[in-house]
């Protein structure tokens, strides 16, 4: 079994340390992580193996009936009456903060006992394999052009144990995923730099997923030395699946996680039931939506993958909540809770956020613009869900003149303003549909997790600088 040893000896560890403070709270849960990640990197330099985001840790969740506490410790060996004393006392708060708690209902802590496992091919890959594996992509792509100044190759498998135990609940869960990327410097008169991930449980696919795309990246690395700006204006644009991903993330991710609902801090809290889109969109979010890196059977609450619309048919209809703000709230969370590691705060947060397939071909998308860009490559996005404005970047544009792509591409590409006028203006979308899993999302500026987005192409209308 492939789920972490260490963990499944700690059972009977928290399930005592529950029994032990189930006297003093209403509601104790203790979450077990165990998470091994390895990066494998060469470029024409150097080549590296290093410890990737592995950690392992317990986190002790309390609720008294009016606030949540949580407490994080490495270790709950030893005597549980003592360290439940010992959290009892760190947990404590004076009555001014009790006066300002707020009641809530009683925490469902429905009965549920079951293992959890999501294979891998991990282990029929030893260091050496994979570090051999990065070489040769390396060598490959430095022999297919002069002009390729450096090449980097990385893979990194991660493997995710984790052990959830409350009064009625003992749950358990095993999966890994595996990045591979590659990237080229190239100069041809313009610096220039190309790209290309993959993503899988299978590290055989992500490894086979590189080989097919040395030669794209060459080639595409040759059309960025030519890109020029784009000039500032007003654009029919058609996105690819990454960037479609990430109009879905800042458009309508952080802006309906329901903790900021808690706190005001989300124009959508206002607009549940309102026509947010165009009718032909709609929008999911979830661990149990799609297969991706942000794809697990419980969330660190405990609560089970969820599959959320979020829009439905242009309607926002739900937001994303982990248990304390699905609490405050008195709704039911989402199975969005989830921790940067056991040592942090949980949040709601999204897993995989992407827009539904709809009814259209990219052909005839393409044909349907006169002049206009498709867009390519995810860069980075910002979102204020207070005032509901959108940047998103793409990393080129190919320019379409009368329904046909061009050779004149354009580098970067900034997508901004309001989120409804962009998401309104949506007139087609394609039926083919593809989920990114390699991206790293933060809570503002902090607090980390993997995320993933993506889905079909989207006709819209924005303002392009």
């Amino acid at each position: 079994m492939p789920f972490s040893a260490y963990l499944d000896g700690k059972r009977k560890d928290c399930a005592d340390l529950v029994a032990a403070l189930s006297p003093y709270f209403a509601y104790v849960s203790v979450l077990g992580t165990d998470v091994r990640s390895t990066a494998y990197t060469v470029t024409r330099s150097s080549s590296s193996i290093r410890d990737g985001e592995g950690e392992c840790g317990f986190v002790v969740k309390l609720h008294d009936g009016g606030a949540f506490y949580e407490y994080s410790l490495d270790d709950i060996s030893g005597d549980k009456q003592a360290l439940a004393q010992k959290i009892i006392e760190a947990v404590r708060v004076n009555d001014s903060l009790k006066s300002r708690a707020i009641s809530v209902k009683a925490l469902e802590d429905a009965p549920m006992k079951k293992d959890f496992v999501r294979e891998t091919d991990f282990a029929g890959f030893n260091d050496a394999d994979l570090l051999a594996q990065c070489s040769a992509l390396k060598d490959e792509l430095l022999g297919k052009d002069e002009k390729v100044l450096n090449a980097f190759v990385s893979l990194s498998p991660w493997e995710v144990s984790k052990l959830f135990v409350s009064r009625n609940r003992e749950l358990s869960q095993y999966y890994g995923w595996a990045n591979g990327f590659l990237m080229v410097v190239y100069r041809d008169g313009k610096l220039v730099r190309a790209r290309h991930g993959e993503g899988s449980d299978s590290m055989a696919s992500v490894i086979e997923g590189l080989k097919a795309h040395t030669d794209d990246i060459i080639e595409l690395a040759k059309h960025l030395t030519t890109a020029k700006p784009i000039e500032p204006g007003m654009y029919d644009i058609i996105t690819d699946s990454s960037i479609t991903g990430l109009i879905a993330h800042e458009a309508f991710g952080h802006g309906v996680e329901m903790d900021q609902f808690v706190k005001d801090r989300a124009l959508a809290k206002k607009f549940i039931g309102e026509y947010v889109a165009s009718p032909i969109t709609n929008m999911h979010d979830g661990a149990g939506a799609t297969h991706s890196v942000a794809s697990y059977f419980f969330d660190d609450d405990g609560v089970p993958a969820h599959d959320t619309q979020i829009i439905r048919d242009g309607i926002l209809v739900a937001g994303l909540s982990d248990l304390g703000s699905a609490t405050q709230l008195g709704t039911e969370p989402t199975g969005n809770g989830r921790r940067e590691s056991y040592a942090r705060k949980a949040y709601s947060r999204m897993t995989n956020t992407f827009f539904s397939a709809g009814k259209d071909k990219l052909e005839d998308m393409i044909a349907s613009i006169k002049h206009g860009y498709m867009l390519f490559e995810t860069n980075n996005g910002m979102e204020d869900p207070k005032n509901w404005q959108i940047q998103c970047t793409a990393e080129y544009g190919i320019e379409i003149v009368d329904g046909k792509l061009t050779d004149n591409y354009v580098s970067p590409v900034v997508i901004s303003g309001s989120v409804p006028d962009l998401l309104k203006s949506i007139s087609m979308i394609s039926d083919g549909f593809k989920v990114i899993g390699s991206g790293h999302c933060g809570k503002g500026y902090k607090e980390w997790v993997r995320v993933a987005d993506g889905g079909p192409n989207l006709k819209a209308r924005v303002k392009l600088g």
